[in-house]
């Protein structure tokens, strides 16, 4: 399937996502277990690469005060998936400045994911490389800025002005920051084109070798 039907999957994956966040926000339980379900495997493996073991810990803490604070949310479904990432890096930063250790750049994010419930249709090429050991790998290497820019551009889904919206900077700057990265696990994994298709403000555009995308995955 071509490019053109992404954006429309993307939409109808975050619609989704959007309508459960709003019965959640007037009371529906069930709607809130059922976005918490769609965005805890991304948002669990970005904090993997963040705070390495203690990440289903820091998720806690961060889904406690995603609860609490629900009924100030407003927006869609991609907006909830980036205030989620925001919330949860905040408490990922204040865990790392208790513990005065240096963030790691993907550390113990093999297997959340390789748990994810399936590919992310605008990012599962590359989702498809980085969920190999010799990928990951390759993520631990590289500079902060670019390993998170990855993680949050591929593994939870944000696109660009999302992510430069958690890490505080300008989209020029997360572009380039994925961009590079990207480029550089493309070169390592043998991709062949790859790395000079860039990064648009959408997502990143493939590291695999596969032409067919398919459904969002609950990111």
């Amino acid at each position: 399937m071509g490019q053109g039907g992404e954006p429309r999957r993307v939409q109808a994956y975050d619609g989704e996502l959007g309508a459960a966040v709003a019965r959640a926000q007037d009371g529906d339980e069930a709607a809130f277990a059922a976005a918490y379900r769609m965005v805890q495997p991304g948002l669990l493996g970005y904090l993997r690469g963040l705070v390495g073991e203690d990440a289903e810990d820091v998720a806690s803490d961060a889904w406690l005060e995603i609860a609490r604070d629900l009924g100030r949310f407003k927006g869609d479904g991609a907006g909830f998936r980036g205030w989620t990432a925001t919330i949860a890096r905040h408490r990922a930063l204040d865990h790392l400045r208790r513990q005065r250790v240096r963030p790691r750049s993907a550390a113990g994010l093999e297997q959340d994911v390789l748990d994810l419930p399936g590919p992310h249709s605008t990012h599962d090429q590359a989702l498809e490389s980085i969920s190999t050991r010799r990928a990951l790998e390759l993520v631990r290497a590289l500079p902060r800025d670019q390993a998170e820019a990855v993680l949050l551009r591929v593994v939870v889904g944000l696109d660009g002005p999302s992510v430069a919206r958690v890490l505080g900077k300008r989209p020029g700057a997360v572009r380039t920051a994925a961009y590079r990265g990207l480029k550089r696990l493309a070169r390592q994994l043998g991709g062949t084109g790859a790395a000079d298709e860039g990064v648009t403000d959408d997502g990143p555009r493939t590291l695999g070798s596969r032409n067919e995308r398919r459904r969002p995955a609950a990111v």
